[in-house]
């Protein structure tokens, strides 16, 4: 007799990742003065101020959240899901120390990969992934841009691929979300305002629940 296994609810979904965000507000945001959940709270504020749809504000809040996978979902997807067999001796290679100190490497492909297993649109994802390549694409054709990165951003950077060639700039500037990818970027950037007054997580709730009603899995 076989027993049945039911999908998780939507709720069950949503309280997973917003259960992530909440324990972020413990940890600080990468060299500089505010929490995790602060910053993920600012971005989507900044989205909502510019009239952004519900999947760019969804994307500005769940930007980081391959941040704080748990160690074995992030082994899982990395060796598993992304096919990227190098992440199991990540911690013998050179440099790994300074890495871990500006935090998950390839977090953007991790939090991308979670968020399309729990049934967000592919936009979503895709913003989410994208906020890296939208940094080393800025760094390629803004030297002042490059000048006002933290000192931790600067360091990151050499771990996510310094910035884009003039190839990949070519590239990157026909891709159909390219502005929306560019805007997150500058708003995931401002998102470090100590003591600013933003809505709570739990006011996208509703909109996190609309969306995943959109997108049954």
């Amino acid at each position: 007799m076989s027993l049945k296994t039911h999908a998780p609810s939507t709720k069950s979904k949503i309280d997973a990742v917003f259960q992530l965000l909440k324990n972020s507000s413990k940890q600080g945001y990468i060299g500089e003065s505010i929490s995790q959940l602060e910053h993920a709270l600012q971005a989507a504020f900044y989205a909502t101020q510019e009239d952004a749809d519900e999947e760019t504000v969804l994307a500005a809040l769940l930007h980081d959240i391959g941040q704080f996978c748990p160690a074995k979902e992030i082994h899982r997807m990395l060796v598993e899901d992304l096919n990227d067999a190098d992440a199991v001796d990540l911690p013998s290679r050179p440099n790994y120390k300074d890495a871990k100190n500006v935090g998950v490497m390839g977090h953007e492909r991790l939090g991308a990969e979670y968020l399309r297993k729990l049934g967000f649109s592919p936009k979503v994802c895709e913003l989410v992934e994208s906020h890296v390549v939208a940094k080393r694409y800025l760094t390629a054709v803004d030297p002042d841009y490059l000048e006002r990165l933290s000192n931790a951003s600067k360091l990151s950077l050499k771990f996510q691929g310094g910035p884009f060639s003039p190839e990949n700039v070519a590239i990157f500037e026909k891709d159909p979300l390219f502005k929306r990818k560019v805007q997150l970027r500058k708003w995931d950037d401002a998102s470090k305002v100590v003591g600013m007054n933003t809505p709570g997580l739990e006011s996208y709730r509703e909109m996190a629940t609309r969306h995943l009603a959109k997108n049954p899995q």
